[in-house]
């Protein structure tokens, strides 16, 4: 590629074709060991503010709808697989601990957690296996996937919002405040007596 514009035409076709995000060092792979950094750079600023935006999310680039204009193209459909609310749970535990083990999720929402609310976030993409805690009986522990940062349109983890800022949005229950606990908070916490809830939902 004897040009700039070469590389960056070369770096925005090989976005547009891939089924799935891609790291600065798979593109490179792909262009022959190319530096693509400054390219990719150089489209996220060409699509800054257009119908459709280039955006890194976990360290992986890929082209989405303005954020504004999803409203658009979405379809009129009912969501086939709503998460529970122990799922729900779970992925915010997951995500504001990991790598965090079944029991650690348990403990912190005072309840059971059925081995499938687990299987559910998995089938969804957003979990993953990470490895097993070194302590006695090696418990499996997990961890949120780049998947997970894509859908939720965060660039790493530090971009999840603070206890304040999920309360101001109201998406704490004022009864039983569950993601209170998931920063250290106090509210709502539920001891070790509370009721199994349905994890079939």
């Amino acid at each position: 590629m004897s040009a700039p514009d070469d590389l960056v035409r070369a770096v925005e076709a090989t976005l547009f074709a891939s089924e799935k995000p891609l790291t600065a060092e798979e593109i490179s792979r792909h262009l022959g060991g190319a530096m693509v950094r400054s390219a990719l750079a150089e489209l996220a600023a060409h699509y800054e503010g257009r119908g459709i935006e280039l955006v890194e999310r976990g360290g992986r680039w890929h082209f989405q709808t303005a954020g504004d204009l999803a409203h658009l193209l979405r379809r009129e459909k009912e969501d086939v697989r709503r998460l529970s609310r122990a799922a729900t749970e779970a992925l915010a535990i997951v995500a504001y601990h990991e790598p965090v083990s079944r029991a650690e999720i348990e403990a912190i929402r005072g309840v059971q957690t059925a081995k499938g609310t687990l299987d559910v976030l998995m089938e969804a993409g957003w979990v993953r296996v990470a490895g097993r805690r070194e302590v006695p009986g090696r418990p499996t522990i997990y961890a949120t996937t780049p998947e997970f940062l894509a859908h939720f349109s965060l660039s790493s983890r530090r971009d999840l919002p603070g206890i304040d800022e999920l309360r101001a949005a109201g998406l704490l229950d004022p009864v039983d405040d569950a993601y209170a606990l998931l920063t250290g908070g106090e509210d709502g916490d539920r001891g070790p007596n509370s009721e199994k809830e349905d994890e079939s939902s």
